[in-house]
């Protein structure tokens, strides 16, 4: 049995990007019940050369809209990089949802073999579709999935696995 292109990306990015808008809901319910500022876990790192929880999230958004545009052969949206609180954060994930479940998902069809060509830090990335779902898009989604997850945690948000995971 074979999974198809269609099934992974639509419906995992989605699943991923709502784990993450549950993730945040437990941030700022957790920063207003112990009552300090929730702008204090936007600008939270885990490390001082390591982007902060907006930006985690901004580029989980990023990667899920641009990996379902990028295989449909659309263009990818563009989203201001504004967001200043916790409410900012959730329309971004919304929208990104909203962009990725209204695109005709028909167009993901046979994109494991369309070409994907990006610019990354100056330099130019070739992959086809599968190499770059697979290989570039889902790893780099996850990556800063889980250091969003890990930069609450250690800021003392009570989140677990199932957390995470969200609906399996």
């Amino acid at each position: 049995m074979s999974i198809s292109m269609i099934q992974a990306t639509s419906p995992r990015f989605v699943n991923g990007l709502r784990n993450l808008s549950h993730l945040l809901k437990h941030a700022e319910a957790q920063a207003l019940s112990k009552r300090y500022d929730p702008a204090a876990l936007l600008q939270a790192r885990l490390y001082p050369d390591m982007f902060p929880l907006v930006r985690q999230v901004q580029i989980c958004c990023d990667t899920a809209k641009g990996a379902v545009a990028r295989l449909a052969g659309v263009e990818v949206p563009k989203h201001e990089d504004t967001e200043t609180c916790f409410a900012d954060l959730q329309a971004r994930i919304k929208k990104t949802i909203d962009f990725i479940e209204h695109l005709d998902a028909t167009k993901l069809d046979g994109s494991e073999t369309r070409a994907i060509h990006l610019k990354v830090g100056g330099k130019e990335l070739h992959f086809v579709g599968s190499q770059y779902l697979m290989g570039w898009a889902w790893p780099n989604f996850h990556f800063h999935m889980v250091t969003a997850y890990c930069i609450l945690r250690h800021n003392g948000v009570p989140l677990g696995k199932a957390d995470f995971l969200g609906e399996v």
